[in-house]
């Protein structure tokens, strides 16, 4: 499950990296092992958590499409 306080670390985590404050992450409405990502008010992927073995990491998936990538 990802909690208020982990949706609040995995912003500022990607807000720095990417060095962007336009960045949040949300919680998903019938889903707790996984968040939502925007940028702005455009959904741009998803953060899914994996717990196995007992190491809790999270994989953050991005869909691009190849309209996106026309000018």
């Amino acid at each position: 499950m990802v909690d208020k306080q982990e949706l609040a670390k995995l912003e500022a985590y990607l807000r720095r990296t990417f060095n962007n404050h336009a960045i949040s992450v949300r919680a998903r409405m019938k889903k707790t092992d996984s968040a939502e990502v925007y940028l702005g008010e455009e959904f741009i992927g998803i953060i899914h958590v994996d717990d196995e073995d007992g190491d809790r990491s999270f994989n953050f998936t991005m869909a691009i499409l190849d309209v996106d990538l026309e000018d």
